[in-house]
């Protein structure tokens, strides 16, 4: 069993299917095994396993029929639409497996659904068959009441959610009375992200009165996404008055969308009571300058939400309040936070250029306040023509280039860390000679900085110099660049975008490339009917990349200089990945604001949770700070950066499985399937619309959250201590 075990890790690792999965899926005697197996390939994705998954479904117990679905629905084939349907069809099929097909139909039709803007005719005939069975069965357990299937309901919402078929606005708004709070919460969310308007009156009365707070907060984001000004009032009254912190910010942020000026008033008398708050729990009324901030307060994010809002709010109206407001919070953050810099941008342009020379001489060098100014600038691109805005926009662009110049000659500031910040808002200003001042940035010694200037020349006029400037730089990233792939996928995405057929050659050097992951998205872009059609090398090509296993994750090898898209587990590591049992071993993480305990779940994401262990043993974690806070979403962590971009020099594949995000669920953070490496984060309430896409492997119990939902952006990790239990499966 143990030896089967690692060939199914050894499979997932190098996203193989072969005869020897082919070979565990059709075992007769340890169902065990075939369900695990069911789940690799769910994993690995290659549809030419559907036909031996579709014999699951209607074989073995209930519990290897749901993985069965599962699995269908996570490769996502529209080969496996009839058997999906036929099973949910049939009135025998168990309610947990009907569940898990319901699941199946949403991903499928949205893998399939075309592109976002299609007209809803142009639609494959399945994808829409698909859709209608998901609120057919929705319609089903409306009707059971209270003998309805919770599971099939809950899987069902974020079907509809993904499928988005005609008329589901009114199936699911059937359930916004259910008597399961989870329901109601589930359902509002759908409601929000199809931006719904069927169902205001009964969204209002959940934001008025329901019990549960993700209810209630769901139902201001749903209200705000319907544009339903009627709910103003009510709004307002949770956004200021409400217990619960993630029902407050989601209702700040529903006001910011309703865009009434007669929310201001209220916003600002909270921000200020708030600030107050905060401040007199500093230790002064203002922090001295030259002094790191006295506290993180909780408070802060809410107070940013806030800032947001009043930027929407009282645009370019110069309103001296919400100045004051946001002047003494940027002073007690210390600049830090992007949120309050647009704000003021928006809100007073010209007073914002004043208050950033008058106020911040001595912050040029720090990194997060550097970030967010340039952010703040950004804001002033979109200023209009009247000759105040213009000479604001032109000295705006005038400082920007100055610093690119300082940059490019050697002088400091701005950092090396803010050139891509730099870069993005000198690009919003369309200066007439852009494309000549991106160019050179493609040879810089920073890959970040490299793959900002490719994704910025991607929107760029296709014109030879560009492609050629791109093309060049390619060969250069794919040798120098050994611990990152950004720019080399930066650089691919923006040739393929500027001239397809241009880039079959550099797509082609792309298939030799150590990185997996370069090489698939090689793959995915010489795929293309089109370019096959014009160029007959390409189908050899990629022929012979197969035949050599370059769609597969290869084993490491030292001859390349890098450790990125590459096996680098050995028999050993799976082995010690395989002996951990759920319940085995935590991670104790000290913070700034107290200690919280992750319960890692080895059993659903065995090397998600060993490469998480590696690196808390070697200290990874030690003393990074939380780089990214969304209040009532998630808390993320685990970026030596600091900026969201940075990892440790490796990537690990997906462990996709069927735990839910609930709330204080731990997943790893991704920029794309299998690029996962350090980054994770918790959710602070339910978030269906992550199941399925990204590893869970851990938890947080609820005693625990309340230190979680304290953190904001700044905050450090102090320590990650690993408390493991020794036994055997």
């Amino acid at each position: 069993m143990a030896g089967d075990q690692i060939d199914i890790l050894k499979a997932e690792d190098t996203r193989r299917y072969d005869s020897v999965l082919e070979k565990l899926l059709d075992n007769k005697h340890k169902e065990e095994l075939v369900i695990r197996a069911l789940l690799a390939a769910a994993r690995i994705g290659d549809e030419r396993v559907v036909p031996q998954i579709e014999k699951k479904l209607n074989e073995g117990s209930p519990k290897l029929r749901e993985m069965a679905a599962f699995a269908l629905g996570e490769i996502e084939s529209l080969k496996a639409a009839d058997a999906v349907l036929k099973a949910i069809r049939d009135t025998t099929t168990p309610d947990l497996v009907r569940a898990r097909l319901i699941e199946a139909a949403g991903k499928i039709a949205a893998a399939n659904a075309g592109p976002a803007n299609a007209p809803p005719e142009s639609r494959d005939p399945k994808v829409v068959e698909l859709g209608n069975a998901i609120l057919d069965v929705l319609e089903i357990e409306d009707g059971r009441r209270e003998k309805q299937h919770a599971e099939t309901v809950r899987l069902g919402l974020t079907a509809v959610l993904r499928a988005r078929p005609e008329g589901s606005d009114n199936v699911v708004a059937t359930f916004l009375t259910s008597l399961n709070p989870r329901i109601r919460a589930d359902a509002a969310n759908t409601l929000a992200r199809l931006r719904a308007k069927n169902a205001n009156l009964a969204l209002r009365a959940m934001l008025m009165s329901d019990a549960d707070p993700i209810a209630r907060a769901n139902a201001a984001r749903a209200l705000g996404a319907a544009d339903d000004k009627e709910s103003v009032n009510l709004m307002i009254e949770a956004a200021v008055g409400d217990v619960d912190q993630r029902v407050r910010v989601s209702a700040i942020r529903s006001l910011a969308l309703l865009r009434d000026p007669y929310a201001v008033e209220k916003l600002l008398e909270h921000g200020e009571k708030l600030l107050a708050l905060v401040r007199t729990a500093s230790g002064s009324g203002r922090p001295r300058r030259n002094t790191r901030p006295i506290s993180n307060p909780s408070e802060k994010s809410e107070l940013l939400e806030i800032a947001s809002a009043l930027g929407r709010l009282v645009p370019k109206t110069n309103d001296a309040r919400t100045i004051k407001f946001l002047t003494n919070l940027g002073e007690f953050d210390r600049y830090r936070s992007p949120e309050n810099e647009i704000a003021f941008a928006r809100v007073a342009p010209k007073r914002y250029t004043e208050y950033m020379t008058a106020k911040r001489p001595e912050l040029k060098n720090t990194r997060e306040a550097e970030d967010a100014a340039l952010q703040g600038v950004r804001e002033l691109a979109g200023l209009g023509t009247t000759a105040e805005e213009m000479e604001l926009k032109t000295s705006a662009l005038e400082q920007l280039r100055r610093g690119l110049r300082n940059y490019q000659a050697g002088r400091t500031p701005p950092a090396e860390f803010s050139i891509p910040e730099l870069l993005r808002s000198y690009a919003a200003f369309k200066p007439a000679d852009l494309d000549k001042d991106l160019r050179p940035f493609l040879k810089d010694r920073s890959v970040y900085i490299r793959a900002t200037a490719a994704s910025l020349l991607a929107d760029q006029p296709a014109n030879g110099e560009n492609f050629d400037a791109l093309k060049a730089a390619f060969p250069t990233s794919l040798q120098t660049d050994k611990m990152e792939n950004d720019a080399q996928l930066g650089i691919l995405e923006a040739m393929y975008k500027l001239d397809k057929k241009a880039s079959v050659g550099t797509l082609l050097i792309a298939l030799n490339a150590p990185d997996y992951l370069v090489r698939r998205r090689a793959f995915e872009m010489l795929s293309d009917p089109a370019l096959q059609t014009e160029n007959a090398q390409i189908s050899a090509s990629l022929g012979n990349a197969r035949g050599e296993r370059r769609d597969q994750v290869l084993p490491y090898s030292p001859a390349s200089g890098t450790r990125l898209g590459q096996v680098l587990n050995t028999d050993a590591d799976y082995r010690r990945a395989l002996a951990r049992r759920n319940g085995s071993v935590r991670a104790v993480l000290t913070t700034q604001k107290g200690t919280f305990t992750i319960e890692l779940l080895p059993e659903d994401a065995p090397l998600t949770v060993d490469n998480f262990v590696k690196l808390a043993k070697a200290r990874f974690f030690n003393g990074v700070a939380v780089h990214r806070v969304v209040p009532n979403f998630v808390m993320q962590d685990g970026d030596p950066r600091g900026d969201g971009n940075g990892g440790p020099g490796w990537s690990i594949r997906c462990e996709i499985n069927m735990v839910p995000f609930d709330r204080g669920y731990v997943g790893m953070a991704l920029s794309g399937k299998d690029t996962g490496g350090s980054q994770w984060f918790v959710t602070h309430s339910p978030q269906p619309h992550l199941d399925g896409g990204y590893t869970v492997f851990g938890k947080v119990n609820e005693r625990d959250m309340k230190v979680v939902d304290n953190i904001v952006r700044g905050d450090k990790i102090l320590s990650v201590r690993i408390v493991e239990k020794r036994g055997r499966r």
